[in-house]
C-alpha cells in the first residue's frame, strides 16, 4: 500500500490536470450544443455521436485539401447544421419520433464519415499540424487553453443573446411548453428544425477543434459523446445549483456547462492519476456522473422528509422569536 501511495506523483496530476482544462474545453461547445436541445428543446438528441465525428472528419480533409484550419472549423460548423436539420425535418416533417429521428441520423452518418474520411483514420501531416490554433502539445497547450477559451466565451455570449431575443425566446417556449406554444403563434416545427441544427452545428464544431487537437480524425471520436455531453450538462446544473441557488440564470447555466465538462474531465484525470484500470474506467466515470444525478432527487427528498419540515419549522420559530425578544 504505502509503494503504491508512493508511486503516486503530485505533478503527473497537475499536468494531466491542465490537459484536462484544454479537453473539458473543447468538449464544452458539444455540451453547449446538447444544452441547447436537451434543456431549451426538451429533445434527447442521439446524432450527436454522428455529427461530432463529421465536424472531426471534414475539418482533416479540408486541411489536408490545402484549406485554412479556420475556415475548414467554419465548415465543420455548417455540416453540423446539415446533419441537425435532417433528424429535425425527420421529426417535423415526416412525424418520426424525435429519438429515432436522432439514431437514424448517427446511423446514416457513420456511412458518410467513412466515405468523407476514405478509411478508419486519417492523421494530418506534421507540416499541416504547424499551422493549427488548437494543439495538444505540451510546448503549445497553455495557448492552446487561453484560445479555446476565449472562443468558448464568444460561443456563449452570442447563444446568450440568441435566446434572448424573439426568436431565441420562441425556441425556449417550444421546449417548455410546446402546445402553449402553437397557440401564441410560434411555428413549433421550424423552431425544433432551427434549434437541432444550431445544437449540431456546435457538436460539429466541437469535432473539428477536437481533430485539430489531436492532429487526426477517426470514424470513431464521437462514439460515446452523448453520455460526456449530458454528463457535463447535468454537472454544471448541480455546482451551479449549489452555488448561487436562486440566483441561477441563463448566463450563469451556460457558463457552468462548460464549467461542467472541465470536471468531467479533471475526474477522469484524476482516475488515470489513481493508477486505477483503464478497462473500469467508464465503470468509474458513470458512478461519478450517477452520483452528480443523485444529488438534486436526494437533496429534493430530504426537504419534502417530515424531518426536513420538522427542522425548517423549528428554524422558522427560531427566527420569529429572536424578531419577538427584538
Amino acid at each position: 500500500m504505502l509503494e503504491y501511495f508512493a508511486s503516486l506523483k503530485f505533478p503527473a496530476l497537475m499536468n494531466n490536470c491542465t490537459g484536462a482544462v484544454g479537453q473539458g474545453l473543447i468538449w464544452g461547445l458539444l455540451a453547449l450544443g446538447i444544452f441547447l436541445s436537451f434543456r431549451m428543446l426538451n429533445i434527447a438528441d442521439m446524432t450527436v455521436d454522428g455529427s461530432f465525428a463529421t465536424g472531426g472528419v471534414v475539418c482533416v480533409m479540408l486541411i489536408i485539401g490545402g484549406w485554412n484550419p479556420n475556415a475548414a472549423l467554419i465548415v465543420s460548423f455548417f455540416a453540423g447544421l446539415i446533419c441537425g436539420a435532417i433528424t429535425g425535418l425527420l421529426h417535423a416533417a415526416l412525424g418520426i419520433p424525435e429519438i429515432l429521428s436522432g439514431i437514424l441520423t448517427q446511423f446514416a452518418l457513420y456511412a458518410v464519415n467513412l466515405n468523407i474520411l476514405g478509411k478508419a483514420n486519417q492523421t494530418l501531416p506534421i507540416v499541416k499540424q504547424r499551422d493549427l490554433l488548437f494543439r495538444a502539445n505540451t510546448d503549445f497547450l497553455p495557448r492552446t487553453i487561453l484560445i479555446t477559451a476565449v472562443f468558448v466565451g464568444v460561443v456563449i455570449a452570442v447563444l446568450y443573446w440568441y435566446l434572448n431575443t424573439e426568436h431565441g425566446s420562441g425556441l425556449r417556449a417550444t421546449g417548455i411548453n410546446e402546445k402553449m406554444a402553437r397557440a401564441q403563434g410560434i411555428n413549433t416545427k421550424a423552431m425544433k428544425v432551427i434549434g437541432l441544427a444550431l445544437a449540431d452545428g456546435l457538436v460539429a464544431l466541437s469535432g473539428g477543434i477536437y481533430s485539430q487537437f489531436y492532429g487526426s480524425a477517426d470514424i470513431n471520436i464521437g462514439r460515446g459523446a452523448i453520455v460526456i455531453g449530458l454528463a457535463s450538462v447535468i454537472i454544471g446544473d448541480v455546482v451551479c445549483h449549489a452555488i448561487f441557488r436562486k440566483r441561477m440564470n441563463l448566463l450563469l447555466r451556460l457558463v457552468f456547462v462548460v464549467v461542467g465538462s472541465i470536471i468531467y474531465y479533471i475526474v477522469q484525470a484524476f482516475v488515470i492519476w489513481l493508477k486505477l484500470p483503464s478497462d473500469d474506467m467508464k465503470l468509474l466515470i458513470a458512478i461519478v456522473v450517477a452520483l452528480f444525478l443523485a444529488v438534486p432527487n436526494l437533496k429534493q427528498a430530504r426537504l419534502a422528509s417530515f424531518s426536513g419540515l420538522a427542522r425548517r419549522n423549528a428554524k422558522l420559530q427560531e427566527q420569529k422569536g429572536g424578531e419577538g425578544n427584538a
